[in-house]
């Protein structure tokens, strides 16, 4: 089968699209014959070597998510079968990479892909959507009724937050850089929007939630995470997706709400939690609450241009390969 491989960590320029050996469902695992896999920015740590959470050894084909169709199933497996269509979240269990023809994976962590959904959107859900749910609701609780703030909705992790929080009906403000972002976030569902890079956005997210924010999903805790304990009501909860830098805080912010900051690592669900969270996420697609945005669909081979859209930042919605 055609694959990207590398055989040693670094940059986009490690990655090598090869011939390999198609790979066999071993027991209690499917085999699925790839039409799309997503790109996130995780992929690009992984090859780059420096995730703390994972060390595969090499050669290795790297890619958590894909979508395609069962084509082999190992021994012991029931509720999926070949021919069925089935999307990956590869990153909530153990599996071969996605980027190539054939992604073997624990049958636990693969969901039938509704009909009417593609094969694109379907590989666009593991880690943004999945990462969602565990941050909504397994780490911060969130119930219907309260006020819930997306900082950085315009991502793919934020604008899977937006939808479902939405859908549970939690009030929903969302912040993300630019126009367009912002009118993203808009169409995601998000009852009040903000512009981040504005000097005033503090000011303006508190007049959005005059009697303070139930929960703060933040992509961007070195610049926000002061200013966001001071945003939250009592016992309000900051969930920390993401972080570059080292960050100073105030604890009395922290003791004024009763407040709880929440760290997020998607690595450490266990697999009562993947059933729920790939449960949820099937449900949605189902009744039309959960849609990817596809931004960018490239083919395998186009790999190295991929992930230079995720690490760069500079696309709109999610960034696909598409798998011959």
């Amino acid at each position: 089968m055609k694959a990207v491989q590398i055989t040693e960590h670094g940059d986009a320029g490690v990655l090598r699209y090869v011939d390999t050996e198609v790979p066999e469902p071993g027991p209690g695992q499917v085999r699925v014959r790839v039409r799309a896999a997503g790109v996130n920015p995780a992929d690009t740590y992984m090859v780059r070597g420096g995730y703390e959470f994972f060390h595969n050894p090499l050669p290795w084909v790297p890619g958590f998510d894909s979508a395609g169709d069962i084509d082999a199933v190992g021994e012991g497996v029931t509720g999926l079968a070949v021919g069925d269509r089935a999307f990956v979240a590869g990153i909530l269990g153990p599996s071969d990479g996605a980027f190539a023809q054939h992604h073997v994976a624990e049958a636990r962590i693969v969901h039938r892909l509704p009909d009417g959904v593609g094969y694109e959107e379907g590989a666009a859900l593991g880690v943004p959507y999945a990462t969602a749910y565990r941050a909504l609701f397994q780490r911060a609780e969130v119930r219907p009724g309260e006020t819930v703030l997306v900082h950085g909705a315009s991502g793919g992790v934020g604008q899977a937050c937006v939808q479902f929080a939405r859908a549970h009906g939690a009030r929903v403000i969302a912040t993300a850089g630019t126009p367009e972002g912002l009118d993203l976030a808009t169409r995601q569902g998000a009852h009040a929007v903000v512009d981040h890079s504005a000097d005033t956005h503090v000011e303006a997210l508190r007049e959005a939630a005059p009697e303070g924010i139930d929960a703060i999903i933040e992509m961007a805790a070195s610049a926000n995470l002061e200013s966001d304990l001071g945003l939250l009501a009592r016992n309000g909860r900051v969930v920390i997706v993401g972080a570059r830098t080292p960050v100073e805080i105030t604890p009395r912010l922290v003791m004024r709400t009763e407040a709880a900051i929440l760290g997020l690592a998607l690595w450490h669900i266990t697999p009562e939690q993947s059933r729920q969270a790939l449960s949820a996420i099937g449900a949605g697609l189902e009744n039309g609450t959960l849609a990817p945005l596809i931004g960018h669909s490239l083919p395998l081979e186009r790999i190295a241009d991929a992930f230079a859209l995720v690490t760069t930042g500079h696309r709109s919605g999610k960034v696909v390969l598409t798998v011959d």
